[in-house]
């Protein structure tokens, strides 16, 4: 690998979006949390509880607490039947040895599932930031700015929409924002480095094959534009001559008919990627992703890598990681899964997404999110796209939503060895 240190202003590509995406970061070894290889079937996060809750009605949804796993049931004495649910839909990704605790819950997760599929209009007041099934509250939750008019809009609205007020947790939250920046040259590239477009900087995501074309996963906003094919031109770890890695060859338009029922008059996307072809010339490592020397330092100095051996989805309570040009490796918690959220100062809506309480900062976009299972091994769960403007909290795309037949659609990820 070449690595050629420098000094640089980092641009930032500030597309008025609801959230703000990040770059890369550096990233070392992190403690293990054991996390198996997912074998159960696909789909959101969401699609998976309802699965469960069509098997057992009385399933209001669960997380994870450490090692241990905590499930919601209308009816306490159905654990078995919810257990057994439970596995058949995740496989071994619900893993019981540390235990499973149920606690009491007020709603079915069909129930609010359904609630939840009336809120999209909610998006239509100013202020209003996201809408998410709290599995970890067995609540819904809508998150507004500091407004007044925002939290008694909502409220009147939820009445006209037939949900309950007690069934809702209004949080506030700030706005989330869209970003761009990297670093050194690095041959063979790999997920969490610099890459260059136009005259902005985002993260690289990971390299993959798509259809047989080998390439890499970037943000659709690290491109000239958003949600259309227009060639542009990624460069790494600058735009200069003999740096050019790819080009965009997809990029999913935002559309209607993929926002939730309610959410008329908006745009919507499963998943903000696009996909660039690597350059004739350019080597690359499937299946890595660029370690630094500390977890949640901001160190940018690379010292390994970890390698792809599976992905699979995120529930509340996960550890996650994510390695951006900007704030290098961080680590933290899932605290909420497909939450829906609405583009700032735009009519484009981000569906089903994942947050992570983690450091973040402007050119992060891009960066890949991953789960570590043993050692420098890990499970890619996605792409990060945005954060909270304090730089605590990350938005990604999930897994399943990028490999959606109208997002990218299958793709192959893994390092040499593994199936993915």
């Amino acid at each position: 690998m070449v690595r050629l240190r420098r000094l640089a202003r980092i641009l930032l590509a500030l597309s008025v979006i609801g959230v703000f995406v990040v770059g890369a970061m550096p990233v070392i070894q992190a403690a293990s949390v054991g996390l198996p290889v997912v074998t159960g079937p696909r789909g959101t996060l969401d699609e998976l509880f309802g699965q469960v809750a069509a098997k057992v009605p009385e399933f209001g949804g669960m997380y994870r607490q450490g090692s241990t796993w905590v499930v919601y049931l209308t009816n306490p004495a159905r654990q078995a039947a919810a257990v057994a649910a439970i596995q058949a839909v995740f496989g071994s990704s619900f893993d019981t040895r540390g235990g499973v605790r149920v606690l009491p819950a007020t709603y079915g997760f069909g129930q609010l599932a359904a609630w939840h599929a009336r809120m999209g209009s909610l998006f239509d007041i100013r202020g209003v930031l996201l809408t998410d099934i709290d599995e970890a509250a067995n609540r819904l939750k809508v998150g507004v700015d500091g407004s007044s008019f925002a939290a008694s809009m909502v409220q009147a609205r939820l009445i006209q929409l037939g949900i309950p007020r007690a069934s809702v947790n209004l949080v506030r939250l700030q706005p989330l924002v869209p970003t761009a920046t990297l670093r050194d040259q690095i041959r063979p590239i790999e997920g969490g480095i610099q890459i260059a477009f136009s005259i902005y900087l985002c993260t690289l995501g990971f390299n993959a094959v798509r259809t047989g074309v080998n390439g890499f996963v970037v943000n659709s906003h690290c491109t000239d534009v958003q949600g259309q094919v227009t060639g542009t031109q990624h460069y790494q770890p600058s735009v200069a001559n003999g740096n050019l890695i790819g080009t965009e060859i997809a990029d999913p338009a935002w559309d209607p008919m993929k926002c939730p029922l309610g959410l008329t008059g908006h745009l919507c996307r499963y998943s903000d990627t696009a996909y660039s072809q690597r350059a004739a010339g350019v080597t690359a490592d499937q299946g890595f992703i660029a370690q630094t020397t500390a977890v949640n330092s901001g160190s940018l100095t690379i010292s390994g890598q970890f390698r792809i051996v599976s992905k699979g989805p995120s529930v509340v309570g996960d550890v996650v990681n994510k390695v951006g040009r900007t704030t290098g490796w961080s680590q933290g918690q899932v605290t909420a899964t497909c939450v829906d959220v609405i583009v700032l100062g735009s009519l484009n809506a981000d569906v089903c997404q994942d947050e992570v309480s983690a450091s973040v900062g402007a050119g992060d976009s891009g960066s890949p999110v991953f789960a570590i299972t043993s050692g420098n091994d890990v499970q890619l769960r996605g792409i990060l796209w945005g954060g909270s403007l304090d730089g605590t909290t990350f938005v990604y795309s999930p897994i399943a939503n990028i490999e959606r037949a109208d997002e990218l659609g299958p793709l192959t990820v893994c390092a040499a060895g593994f199936t993915c």
